[in-house]
């Protein structure tokens, strides 16, 4: 990691217009646990599926987006990047800080709000709180990553991203027997699942096979993005 840069990336998703919806998201999904609490309509399956639909297929593939495409994307498009590519620093070191910084995000805007989300609503009963707050996590590295790479790869990363966390991990990888093998939502339920005694949450992919497909993923999109960005030249980054 690369303090310098892990502090300018920082102080730039937190100064933009991408800090309201960090934080406007993760607090739609504490509000609504609140109000479910209050009107007593917080049993377990009932807060189990808040904390599927809303907290993992929701809140966590949106924000890892605004989180992993705007720690890198917008020094490409607007040429800031130069300043950094002219520096003896290695890619893999930028990648890697880049992304430690969208997983920090993340873990902040995603992973925190899930946590105090479960435990207004169930506590740790069946241990839905601990399994959902250890999913998201390890699904926001994935995502992190995916959209990291992203950022790197196309100016286009916030609409492809949105099309792959709308259309395939909402739709398809929750409908399509084969698209769930390759959604991180998916995987990140499978992960739930096993940690989890509640009935509702189930998952149709095996617990080995997702954690190896997440690995593999986030191993393979940060070599991706660390390939890309030093085959960028720095004149295109005027």
């Amino acid at each position: 990691m690369n303090p310098t840069i892990a502090m300018i990336t920082f102080r730039a998703m937190l100064g933009r217009k991408r800090a309201l919806l960090l934080l406007g998201l993760p607090l739609l999904l504490v509000v609504l646990s609140l109000i479910l609490r209050a009107t007593g309509n917080n049993d377990l399956d009932l807060s189990s599926h808040v904390l599927h639909n809303f907290g993992l297929a929701t809140l966590l593939p949106l924000l890892a987006l605004i989180a992993g495409t705007g720690v890198i994307a917008p020094e490409i498009d607007d040429g800031q990047i130069m300043y950094v590519l002219t520096k003896p620093i290695p890619r893999e070191v930028i990648v890697v800080t880049k992304l430690v910084v969208a997983i920090i995000l993340v873990t902040i805007f995603a992973v925190v709000p899930t946590l105090l989300a479960g435990l207004v609503l169930v506590g740790t009963t069946a241990q839905v709180t601990p399994a959902f707050t250890i999913g998201v996590l390890a699904g926001g590295v994935t995502y992190s990553a995916v959209f990291v790479a992203l950022g790197v790869l196309s100016r286009n990363a916030v609409t492809i991203g949105l099309l792959y966390a709308l259309v395939w991990e909402t739709l398809l990888g929750s409908f399509a027997p084969g698209a769930k093998s390759a959604s991180i939502q998916q995987w990140s339920l499978s992960l739930i699942d096993a940690l989890t005694e509640a009935s509702s949450v189930t998952s149709t992919v095996n617990l080995p096979l997702a954690l190896t497909l997440m690995a593999l993923v986030a191993v393979a999109a940060t070599l991706l993005a660390t390939f890309r960005l030093r085959s960028l030249p720095v004149a295109s980054a005027e």
